[in-house]
């Protein structure tokens, strides 16, 4: 799907740029697979703000989403490629042999009245399904479970994907969008190809007008708020921090590591790259 740079008409315009959206071809999402989605502005239930710069954005409601794909060899045809407002990648719209339909994520190369199985002894192509014990070695995957029957956690944004880098005892070696590479139980299911969508990342915003349809609220720096709000605030006129840059909390922005350890990091082979 290419991306469209619009005519300069307005200073919004002159640098935003917008999917074309021809690879769709549906405009009405499913009825029976959509669900309310109500907005927090990233408050909690005791009505604080626990997430900063959230709020408003344009009404959407969620698509219930397979993530397990656990209909397994019951062959299903591709209806539709549609939009969805929740996540960059777009959604492809099955109805299966029993009449049942799902959406799943669209991979790259999903056509319309393409045939997607699920389950050992799948065709190795794009949409597919399979345990990872079932995958050869090389292959690129997304929508990779951490836990067998779970649904898929692990690759899910518009042009991501994983590769299967070896099989060892009961664990395969999967190297993550980030550069890491993991110890995943065989017995994790995970979809054959790469999220369409891949030219996501070329589109600009252009305007402050269109982040906030998204949700996104302004987010204020440090040195232009009061001395009670941000340790960098405060003084007479403009300012240097004084101070190496940090949170509003005073911890720091850059090199302070906040990952705490859990029992699962006795999985990862190799830490992510840096860049």
């Amino acid at each position: 799907m290419a991306v469209k740079k619009l005519k300069p008409t307005s200073a919004g315009k002159r640098f935003m740029t917008v999917a074309d959206f021809s690879g769709l071809s549906k405009k009405e999402p499913e009825k029976a697979l959509l669900v309310p989605l109500g907005k927090k502005g990233g408050r909690n239930f005791q009505g604080r703000v626990t997430v900063r710069h959230q709020g408003g954005g344009a009404k959407a409601k969620y698509r219930i989403i397979d993530w397990k794909r656990d209909k397994d060899h019951i062959p299903a045809k591709v209806a539709a490629i549609e939009y969805d407002p929740n996540r960059s990648a777009h959604l492809a719209l099955l109805h299966y042999g029993d009449g049942e339909k799902r959406y799943i994520l669209a991979p790259q190369g999903l056509k319309v009245g393409a045939t997607v199985r699920s389950g050992d002894g799948s065709d190795i192509k794009p949409a597919n399904a399979l345990r990872l014990e079932s995958i050869p070695v090389g292959t690129v995957v997304h929508n990779v479970e951490l836990q067998p029957g779970k649904g898929g956690q692990l690759a899910r944004t518009a042009g991501a994907s994983a590769q299967l880098m070896a099989k060892e005892g009961d664990k395969a070696h999967v190297r993550l969008p980030s550069g890491e590479v993991r110890l995943i139980s065989l017995k994790c299911k995970a979809t054959i190809g790469q999220v369409g969508n891949a030219e996501h990342e070329n589109i600009s915003i252009g305007k402050a007008g269109r982040s906030r349809w998204m949700g996104i609220r302004p987010s204020v720096r440090g040195v232009a708020t009061n001395p009670v709000d941000h340790p960098h605030g405060g003084g007479e006129a403009r300012s240097t921090p004084g101070r190496p840059s940090c949170t509003p909390w005073g911890k720091p922005t850059y090199g302070y590591k906040t990952r705490k350890k859990k029992a699962s990091d006795r999985f990862i082979v190799k830490k992510r790259t840096t860049k």
